[in-house]
């Protein structure tokens, strides 16, 4: 495999020999047309995918996601690989330029929208385009065959790179096919009939290789923070403590006269540092003097206090924005046999991705142009945040997209990229600008905070027929997905939203809403549950029978834990279920709690999950359990607190996320096999978790854990406020 790098068009347009494929964008179902690589397209932004076949029989495939360990480069090669019908072990991948109308994925029903690799759209996005221009492309090169030997098409098949004409015994490779090729006058329609049979998959939901491991092992993979540029200085910016303050330098000479620092640059949000080395400039940080604005408006937001204004909120039955009504919840509630309400809580919580947020960025001396190396999800927003500081156009600025050491939503954000092109049009050098850790905590754009009030009413056999979800907190529509919950048979719902701003940063993360919410929605089922006397998972079977798909998720998870089968003592299970981005999923945790301690001990986990086809199995299982994983270290530890607006925790050693001791014995997954639609993955098995846990300790101790992180702390609190009970198993 070859060092994935970025290739500009009229480079890969202008190589010699072979041909290239060129998938329009006009529509979901691409027209694809052919160009020899010594013409031009002249400057069309008609196309949303290249595959060069060479006469070497060499495949290039340009890829536009952002990889930051997901595997997505890969899926999406896989994709066009499959229908084309090459050899995978020919197979090269580029990233693609960044250009959002010509490789932007599936929006609103249309290829060309943005380049951004986020809410596990990537493959969903692009899926039935790439396989419809694959097929394309291979018809294309087949009609050619069949012009040159004489024979009906139809005769034809191909395997592995190779036209076959079974009849003949004639062999010819893509190499040799693209040497003569010439464009049809017509080019061939493809539709869904043309596609293969899953059944006849080569590639996709097979063991392949993934492009990126390579280079990550051997560590020549690039990431921006391994670009070095010549003439290049270093920045760090201090950063106001509380979102919204803005600052002013009492001591920019003193600053100035310290070793190797070359510029101070005040920002509207703090004061940027540049010199020869990331350590200088730290040094010089600890020196600064800064006198930051008061009246923010997160000046004196409390966030642990902030729950009583949230329940406050709740309590005032105040119609919120609707997100889900259907029936009328109050008369059934006012109907029902027995009736239920119960609190949830989730505190803020940060990305910890691994690589911090860096950029090198360089603007011309002019002003007029710039180019930057930056790891981002959305390297379209990031390309415009450089155009746009600059006040000059799009194509103006040369960008280089680099691998991520993580993203989990907050790389979506361009906000450091933007502070970069401010400080290098400052000085008109190339500068690398570094978040330390503290930075990216404490000037963080966390998953919101929020509360959760559940209320339901059961009929006289227990079954639910109301349910009402208010959620309140901070973080505006962030907090709202995962809170329907359509699968679930329940006659009268309301769900709403009560957004109270505070004035501090929140963001997409890992997700999104699915993991408070369905957490408490998962945790409230099994409360009514228990107080009804009934079987978590007979009580989610009656919910789920009339979804037949997400029904046999359920049961599959079931079997693989043997649900209702004897358990050590002290150990019970819990179950969760839930949609993310059309994945299907449900969760089991087995538990144990040293009561002493209030350490709950995650021992076993079991997913299954049915997300349509899927492309990379192993990757997707890859993805499943590290999911999990990231969802025991945010239910069980983390937590970021705000006093008087600003953030408490700075490092590792306050904010705990997992430790290798946290990690269940076993994780099993397992895949159904689907014929539908793929769905999104990598963020599938994160919002089980919490539910499955909190459920794992009512079963055994008879007490709900209503507030995450389940820390020792709380979990003590909720075993000394009820009493200890009996060990119970489920």
């Amino acid at each position: 495999m070859k060092t994935t790098t970025t290739i500009s068009r009229r480079k890969f347009l202008n190589r010699v020999g072979g041909v290239t494929f060129v998938i329009s964008a006009g529509a979901l179902a691409p027209t694809l047309i052919t160009a020899a690589f010594d013409k031009s397209l002249n400057g069309t932004k008609t196309i949303s995918a290249w595959v060069h076949i060479g006469e070497d029989n060499q495949v290039t495939i340009l890829n536009p996601a952002a990889e930051m360990g997901q595997g997505s480069m890969t899926a999406l090669a896989v994709i066009i690989a499959e229908e084309l019908d090459v050899d995978w072990a020919n197979v090269t991948i580029q990233d693609s330029p960044i250009e959002p109308d010509v490789y932007g994925l599936q929006w609103g029903g249309r290829l060309g929208g943005p380049m951004i690799t986020v809410g596990s759209r990537t493959v969903r996005g692009y899926y039935l385009a790439l396989r419809l221009a694959g097929a394309q492309a291979r018809k294309v090169l087949m009609q050619h065959v069949a012009t040159k030997w004489g024979v009906p098409i139809t005769e034809l098949n191909s395997d592995s790179g190779v036209v076959i004409h079974e009849k003949s015994g004639q062999k010819v490779t893509y190499g040799t096919i693209v040497a003569t090729l010439k464009l049809p006058e017509k080019l061939p329609e493809v539709t869904e009939v043309d596609l293969k049979n899953p059944k006849e998959f080569r590639l996709i939901g097979k063991k392949v290789s993934r492009f990126d491991i390579p280079t990550k092992s051997d560590g020549t993979a690039q990431y921006a923070i391994d670009v070095q540029v010549p003439g290049m200085l270093y920045a760090v910016i201090s950063r106001s403590p509380v979102n919204g303050a803005k600052p002013t330098l009492l001591n920019e000479q003193q600053i100035l006269t310290m070793k190797g620092i070359y510029r101070v640059i005040p920002l509207n949000h703090g004061i940027g540092i540049v010199g020869e080395s990331f350590e200088l400039c730290q040094e010089a940080r600890k020196s600064l003097k800064i006198d930051w604005s008061p009246g923010a408006k997160a000046t004196n937001y409390q966030s642990v206090e902030a729950y009583d204004s949230y329940q406050n909120k709740a309590n005032s039955h105040e119609k919120g924005e609707v997100i889900t009504e259907e029936g009328n919840v109050n008369d059934a509630l006012a109907s029902a046999a027995r009736t239920f309400e119960s609190n949830y809580k989730n505190d803020f919580v940060y990305h910890a991705q691994m690589e911090p947020l860096n950029a090198v960025v360089t603007v011309a001396e002019d002003g007029k142009s710039a180019e930057a190396w930056v790891g981002s999800q959305a390297h379209d927003g990031a390309r415009k945040s450089v155009a746009d500081v600059l006040g000059i156009p799009f194509s103006d600025v040369t960008y280089h997209s680099c691998y991520l050491g993580g993203g989990f939503g907050r790389r979506s954000m361009s906000d450091y990229v933007e502070e970069a092109t401010h400080l290098s049009n400052a000085v008109k050098r190339p500068v690398k600008l570094v978040w330390s850790r503290e930075d990216d905590m404490q000037y963080g754009a966390f998953r919101p905070i929020s509360l959760q009030r559940m209320r339901a009413g059961v009929d006289a056999e227990g079954n639910i027929t109301a349910w009402s979800h208010q959620i309140v907190g901070t973080g505006d529509g962030l907090m709202s997905s995962g809170a329907k919950s359509p699968y679930y048979t329940i006659p009268n719902q309301y769900i709403d939203l009560h957004n109270m701003d505070a004035g501090v940063r929140t963001k997409h993360w890992r997700s999104v809403g699915h993991g408070p919410n369905k957490y408490a929605i998962e945790a409230f089922i099994d409360e009514v549950t228990m107080a009804v006397n009934k079987d978590p998972y007979q009580m989610r079977r009656h919910l789920l029978r009339n979804n037949p798909r997400e029904l046999a998720v359920v049961d599959k998870v079931a079997e693989m834990c043997q649900w209702g089968s004897p358990l050590p003592e002290g150990r019970a299970r819990g179950m969760a279920f839930a949609e993310r981005s059309g994945a299907l999923v449900a969760g089991v945790a087995e538990i144990s709690v040293d009561r002493d301690k209030g350490k709950i001990k995650v021992h076993r986990f079991w997913c299954a999950m049915d997300a349509g086809v899927v492309v990379q199995p192993d990757n997707a299982i890859a993805q499943l359990e590290g999911g999990v994983i990231f969802g025991i270290s945010s239910v069980m530890h983390e937590s970021i607190t705000f006093k008087d607006g600003a953030v408490e925790q700075s490092n590792f050693h306050n904010y705990h996320i997992a430790r290798m001791s946290d990690a269940p014995e076993s994780i099993e997954c397992h895949i159904i096999p689907s014929q539908e639609a793929p769905a999104g993955v990598g963020e599938a098995s994160t919002p089980v978790v919490g539910g499955a846990i909190a459920n794992a300790f009512l079963a055994l101790t008879g007490k709900a854990l209503c507030h995450m992180p389940f820390t020792s702390e709380k979990v003590k609190e909720v075993l000394e406020e009820y009493g200890k009970s009996e060990n119970g198993q489920r």
